[in-house]
């Protein structure tokens, strides 16, 4: 079989390899994730919940699941979903990721299949997935919308697509870059490319022509005097996620 063309951007792949160790430790150059994690985890579960009708007081709500999620770093998503019953496949372009998350599944007795591809390639072999987490991935490829054209190809018809990014104003470039990376310093200088990010309306109009159906968004808010993140039906000038169903 042909090789998918690939949207990977080699330049981004090498900045997250370089931190690959650090995934776990909730001090190191991962904070803001783990400092985020809670209030994703929030936003996911409440969507699946809802779209598949599952009841989250149950010890294991979303079993018979399958969830992809793709640019899954060290697991910091892929964990929990697995914890809640969820067969999950964790899928990452940069190969130092891999082992990281297999060895903290494993340490954390959770059996998740951690794979070093991308999303094209999953495609281009036929797997469907009723679920597909695309956490702060989109502002990283070479090539938003065919990237998202590979999500919707492998999700199954009903199908939740729950896609984060960060908006493109003076106001992220504020807080995301010179607040993240040069003030606090909790990311190394260059993590992020401003000129990458996606404002909502055009990603809402990228999910439209991959063939989605955008159907929420939300944004993710940092309160510094809380030292805390929330959810937030109005404020969507940073970072923000949407959900999306495949028709």
């Amino acid at each position: 079989m042909q090789a998918a063309q690939t949207t990977i951007d080699p330049a981004e792949v090498a900045k997250f390899e370089a931190m690959a160790a650090e995934w776990w430790d909730p001090n190191g150059k991962f904070k803001p994730l783990h400092m985020l994690n809670p209030c994703r985890l929030d936003y996911i579960t409440d969507q699946i919940a809802a779209e598949f009708d599952r009841d989250l007081t149950e010890p294991k709500p979303f079993a018979d699941l399958r969830i992809l999620d793709i640019g899954c770093g060290g697991g910091l998503l892929s964990e929990p979903m697995a914890r809640l019953g969820a067969t999950v496949v964790g899928a990452d372009a940069a190969e130092g990721n891999i082992p990281v998350a297999q060895v903290h599944a494993e340490q954390s007795g959770l059996d998740i299949d951690y794979r070093n591809t991308t999303a094209e390639d999953i495609a281009a072999s036929g797997e469907v997935f009723d679920v597909i987490l695309n956490m702060e991935v989109v502002e990283h490829v070479a090539d938003p919308l065919a990237f998202l054209s590979a999500c919707k190809q492998l999700l199954k018809p009903g199908g939740l697509h729950i896609c984060s990014t960060i908006n493109r104003n003076a106001k992220s470039f504020a807080m995301a870059i010179v607040g993240a990376e040069y003030v606090m310093r909790w990311l190394p200088k260059g993590t992020h490319d401003w000129n990458k990010f996606i404002t909502p309306e055009e990603l809402y109009a990228l999910l439209e022509q991959a063939g989605l159906n955008p159907v929420d968004r939300k944004g993710f808010v940092f309160n510094p005097v809380l030292w805390s993140w929330s959810i937030s039906s109005r404020d969507l000038g940073v970072n923000y996620v949407t959900a999306s169903i495949r028709s």
